[in-house]
């Protein structure tokens, strides 16, 4: 039986990819900021029990796991900041076979403090 690819949308929203980077001004004290690598499109997925559970086991927590197009350069140190303004940070990035678009599966947790953004306000 041939295997059947999934037809990947992106409807639920735009997301930013940010990097953690001092965003203080030249000759000031430094400060950490987020600066956007790339603004996606991403559907959000359902966290299923065995991955909220795993997370559990390692003392962390999976608040919301959206899917987005592949690409390349985006890590486990990177911020994402949806529409709403929420920020949260990337535990883990998986990448679904037989999925077309080549897709990224994010799992992330949401931050209680918030980052500024390029040195203005993140929400």
């Amino acid at each position: 039986m041939p295997k059947r690819t999934i037809i990947q949308t992106y409807n639920d929203g735009i997301c930013q990819i940010c990097e953690v980077t001092n965003i203080a001004d030249p000759g000031e004290m430094p400060k950490d900021g987020l600066k956007e690598k790339v603004k996606l499109r991403y559907e959000e997925r359902t966290v299923g029990m065995s991955r909220f559970w795993s997370a559990m086991q390692d003392h962390a927590r999976i608040d919301m796991l959206i899917r987005t197009q592949r690409i390349r350069g985006v890590n486990n140190f990177d911020i994402v900041v949806l529409s709403d303004g929420e920020q949260y940070e990337i535990k883990q990035i998986q990448y679904p076979k037989d999925v077309e678009p080549p897709s990224m599966d994010l799992s992330l947790t949401r931050l209680e403090t918030k980052y500024e953004v390029n040195g203005g306000d993140a929400g």
